[in-house]
């Protein structure tokens, strides 16, 4: 397997293409966008440099991974040679389906099919293709080159075959894969989103403020960022997309995304790339400035 194409610039797609061309995979990155694919690059090569400046890598390292990556605005094209096609496009499951559905026409019989959803069924994506048994999850954490987890979801169909090829080249990458089957958000989000919708709950409730809750789980659970900021980050809307998911999926209230949550993705506070969430980001500085528009 040395061809790999990776759908999508954005911050889960530059930081999978980084972590393949690494390992010296011939590696072609795909978006609608040509800027989007500048934007990409230039994110990579500051990556780079970060790890080459703490001595990770070397100047040459930086220069060879570069190198390894193609960009590409043609996914029908790239995809025609690839061994494995990663789609790490947006949270949204008719975008996901239309790009598979095209994928499937395109790619060689033998390549393998992964996606980087967070929450979305991949035997829903799976369904949408002509070989089911060649789809499976490769759910990346965000910052990719720096996680190491890999959630590997097998599909209702996925081949123990295809499944062991991906748990084996997540550790060629230097990750280490996790085999889960496909419930709604996997294991990381079904964990995950609920302890964050409860904590924006409490938030909205007036148990306490947003500094105040994310200090309670920075101190007294050891976690290095409190639920909210950690929202923040993930993109609000995002984290509200993956509620639902879990809402549709398993009908049971306690997944229900909280109203704040909903008003404030409707209001357009989604978080870090808006520049204000639960936190405002505006100044450019690493001191975390509660927003002052900030709405119950």
């Amino acid at each position: 397997m040395n061809n790999i194409v990776v759908i999508g610039a954005g911050t889960m797609g530059n930081g999978i293409a980084h972590v393949f061309a690494m390992k010296g995979y011939s590696v072609s990155l795909v978006d609608i966008s040509a800027d989007a694919l500048d934007r990409a690059m230039a994110t990579i090569s500051k990556n780079l440099d970060r790890m080459v400046k703490k001595e990770r890598i070397s100047s040459d390292d930086k220069v060879q991974t570069l190198r390894n990556i193609m960009t590409n605005t043609d996914l029908s094209e790239a995809v025609k040679t690839a061994d494995l096609v990663v789609e790490a496009a947006t949270e949204n499951v008719d975008l996901k389906l239309k790009i598979f559905q095209q994928i499937d026409a395109n790619a060689p019989a033998n390549c393998i099919l992964a996606s980087n959803t967070s929450s979305i069924s991949i035997t829903k994506i799976a369904a949408a293709t002509s070989r089911p048994e060649q789809v499976i999850g490769m759910h990346f954490m965000n910052p990719v080159p720096v996680m190491k987890l890999v959630e590997v979801i097998r599909g209702y169909a996925t081949s123990d075959e295809v499944t062991e090829t991906i748990m084996e080249l997540s550790e060629k990458l230097g990750k280490v894969p996790v085999e889960v089957n496909d419930y709604p958000g996997f294991v990381a989000n079904r964990i995950l989103l609920p302890m964050i919708n409860e904590a924006i709950s409490s938030l909205h409730e007036g148990v306490a403020g947003v500094y105040e809750i994310d200090t309670v789980m920075k101190l007294g659970m050891a976690h290095p960022m409190g639920p909210l900021q950690l929202a923040d980050f993930i993109g609000l809307d995002v984290c509200l997309s993956i509620l639902r998911v879990l809402h549709d999926g398993f009908g049971q209230a306690k997944y229900a995304p909280c109203p704040l949550l909903v008003n404030m993705v409707t209001a357009g506070k989604l978080g870090y790339k808006s520049k204000e969430g639960f936190y405002d980001y505006s100044h450019g500085g690493k001191e975390l400035i509660v927003a002052k528009t900030f709405r119950k």
